[in-house]
């Protein structure tokens, strides 16, 4: 078997998170464990000779715990794509500023450029919801780790800068989301 193990169980009812490898990079499982939700056993295997990551789930039944590893896992592989210029492009999610609706058409910018998405919004919201990708008003989704500021607007609103000196306005109804993933 050759490979570094390490077997992982929540010990407290909250967010944890462990550092995998001592001296390399450092990855982390989280495990949030809310009410209703069972404690599992995660072992995570390193195989340097491994081309490619492996999951294997094992269950006594496919539950609803067990369907949403599975969505997450799913979500996890899904690809970010916009059009431009005539040509479809994979885009890096780190890359993404921002994803605005404009005309019933879904726009994915970058500080290279603006790439159009046959995804409808909600859809990219789901896709995104696992990262930190967050809804800030009815027609816009912000990279949260490429905001860079944010001020106080009129009428309860945020305005954001993000890393590339746009501005983007969150409406007052998604401010309280935004303060509680600032801690706020």
């Amino acid at each position: 078997m050759g490979g570094s193990f390490l077997h992982l169980t929540p010990p407290i009812p909250q967010v944890a998170s462990y550092p995998l490898a001592k001296g390399a990079n450092f990855l982390y499982a989280v495990f949030a464990i809310a009410k209703g939700v069972k404690p599992m056993k995660v072992t995570v295997e390193e195989r340097p000779g491994l081309s490619e990551p492996e999951v294997v789930i094992r269950c006594s039944k496919l539950d609803l715990q067990v369907s949403r590893i599975l969505e997450l896992l799913r979500l996890s592989d899904a690809r970010l794509t916009g059009e431009k210029d005539g040509q479809t492009c994979i885009l890096e999610e780190d890359h993404v500023l921002y994803i605005d609706t404009v005309d019933r058409d879904t726009f994915l910018y970058t500080a290279n450029g603006v790439y159009e998405s046959h995804l409808r919004l909600y859809e990219l919201e789901k896709q995104l919801a696992p990262r930190d990708f967050l809804r800030v008003s009815k027609s816009a989704i912000v990279n949260f780790n490429q905001v860079k500021s944010l001020r106080p607007d009129f009428g309860g609103r945020l305005l954001l800068t993000m890393s590339n000196g746009e501005v983007v306005m969150a409406n007052r109804q998604y401010v309280p989301a935004i303060k509680a993933k600032l801690g706020l």
